[in-house]
Parts: C-alpha cells; structure tokens; sequence
C-alpha cells in the first residue's frame, strides 16, 4: 500500500530495490543483466490498487468471471492493456521476458485466464522452468522484502528490535553490526543491518547457485528449462533461516493487527468500486465506459481492468466519488 508517511516502501521502490539485487547477482554469475532488471522491474505490474488485499477483493470480485490473478494481470497489462503503440497492442516484449514473467516463480500447471491467453499467444512453454535470469529475479523479490520490510516496520512502530532478536538469523547479524561499530546508537545500526544481511544472503545466493551449476552439467539456456528444477537457490542453512525470518515476519509485521485493519479496508473500497462500476458503468471515465463489453466475462473483467490501473489514493479519492465517505484506519 502506500501509506501516509513518505518514509516506506512501495511498490515502486521495492521494484528497483529488487532489480538492483538482481543485477547483482547476475553480474556475478554471468547472467543477462538486461533481461534479469527487466523481470524485476516489471515482476509486480500486474498488482491491482492495495496489493494483495486488492487482489483478493478482484478475486472475489470476478467469481464465475474467471477470478483475478496479479501475475496473470502483469502479462495482460503488457501485452494488451497497455498501448503505447499505434499499430499493436502492448510493448512488443521479447518473450524470454515475456516467459520470464509468467514462470518466475517455476512451472505453471493450470494457468488462470490471463495467463492461459498470453500463453495461447506466445507459447511460454508453462509447464517447464523459465531462465536462470527469471529464477534470480524471484529470489532478489525474497531478498529485497525480506529485509527492507524489517526497516519499515522498525519505523512504523509494528516492530521491535527486542522482537526481532527472537529470530535467530537477525540476531547473530545484529551481534556482528554491534561488534563492528561499538557505542554507535542502535537506531544508527538498523541501516547498516538491514544492508549486511543483503549481502549475506546474495552472497550465499551466487556461491550456492554457482556450485549447483558446476555439478548440473547445465550449459544452455534450454538445459536450463529442461532441468526440472530450481538451479538459482540458497544454500540449505540460508534456505530454513530465511523461511524462520519469514514466518516471524507473518506472525509479527504482515498479521499485525493494524495491518489487518487496513487490509480490511483495502479489500472494502476495491470491492466498493467494483460494484458501483457494475451497477452503473457509467461512472467510468469515458474511454473505460465507451469500451466496455456487453458481454460477460469481458464485461467485468474490463471492469477489473480499470480498477486494478489505479494507485491506492486514486482508487479512495474515486471510491469517496462513486461511492461516499470512508473511515479509514490511522495511518492507512
């Protein structure tokens, strides 16, 4: 979400925050660092106004319609809705990008619509592992949030550094950044944390995926998809420590129960906008309304279309518009 301080991350800033770990470590391993920054870039397009709250309000939304998925959106936003171009539909992506998006998180047995539509079009070979690029483009997302989501909930106020001392990855790194700068204030050392733990697990990154390589004997980019499995990944000890790091941050930062209100509200509005959309379209702006389908499911997917371009404050100020006055939680 973007929330009211200017202080945290949104998806914007996470974006480049990932694609800078992810050129990274393809640099290191002799990777495309273009198309590694491109599937970064562009790996959270598809997220509609809230994020995940957003998403699951769509989903709900588009029951019988063929539901709503952010990583399916990210390649219809690419390939259709955006039309920068005046003889085709979308950017004109190449489809190693294309096929990265899909499947940067592995093979994909049953894709939803969107994402069975780009794959009628181009073929992203759904059920085998994409790139190595797209592979280390999943992993910089981990590492990116892992960590920066520790600063920005230190700065809210949902986290304590007593709390985080819990998990024992973060403790013995806390123990090293005491023990490099004594007497520095512990709010000077949260940066500096946050930036050591980066590159510890990058680090473990490339050293784990460069050994997996040299025993795989992978030499193409076609052994790569063939392989059956992930090649970029952390070492095992990294692997379970960033598993316990993220289940603190889930009972902790993301099921805060602020954060739970907000998600409360989130889902609200979208589902608000939504339904005022459908019942009377005619709120739309009119290059949304005078291309609306009569037909369903196009007709409320091209309703979910709108909706899921809009950014969180666009998406409040219309819903005050279209709908009334919301009470929104402190800080939303």
């Amino acid at each position: 979400m973007a929330p009211d301080g200017d202080h945290f991350r949104v998806r914007l800033t996470h974006s480049l925050e990932v694609a800078q770990i992810g050129r990274t470590i393809a640099r290191v391993l002799g990777l495309n660092e273009d198309l590694t920054e491109a599937l970064c870039l562009a790996h959270d397009i598809g997220h509609p106004p809230f994020g995940h709250a957003g998403e699951d309000a769509l989903e709900a939304a588009l029951t019988g319609q063929g539901g709503f998925d952010h990583n399916g959106h990210t390649l219809r936003t690419l390939i259709e809705l955006d039309r920068p171009y005046p003889i085709w539909n979308g950017l004109n992506l190449t489809w190693e990008t294309l096929e990265g998006l899909a499947k940067h998180n592995g093979p994909i047995a049953r894709p939803e619509w969107a994402l069975a539509a780009a794959d009628a079009q181009f073929d992203l070979e759904l059920d085998r592992w994409p790139s190595l690029e797209a592979q280390v483009a999943a992993l910089a997302d981990d590492i990116a949030y892992d960590n920066h989501d520790i600063d920005d909930g230190l700065r809210a106020g949902l986290l304590s550094l007593d709390q985080l001392m819990e998990v024992p990855m973060i403790a013995d790194g806390w123990r090293r950044v005491e023990g490099r700068f004594p007497g520095v204030p512990a709010k000077r050392l949260v940066g500096e944390l946050v930036r050591s733990q980066i590159g510890e697990m990058v680090n473990d990154l490339i050293v784990a995926t460069q050994a997996r390589l040299a025993g795989s004997g992978i030499e193409t980019v076609e052994d790569v998809r063939a392989a059956g499995r992930c090649l970029a990944s952390f070492s095992e000890g990294m692997r379970e420590a960033e598993r316990g790091l993220k289940r603190f941050m889930y009972a902790n930062l993301y099921h805060h129960p602020s954060q739970l209100a907000a998600a409360e509200a989130a889902h609200g509005v979208v589902a608000g906008l939504f339904a005022a959309y459908a019942g009377d379209p005619t709120r739309m702006p009119a290059e949304w309304r005078e291309a609306l389908p009569e037909e369903e499911p196009w007709r409320s997917r091209h309703i979910a279309d709108f909706i899921a371009g809009m950014t969180d404050r666009y998406a409040i100020a219309r819903y005050r518009e279209v709908v009334g006055p919301i009470a929104l939680p402190e800080g939303f």
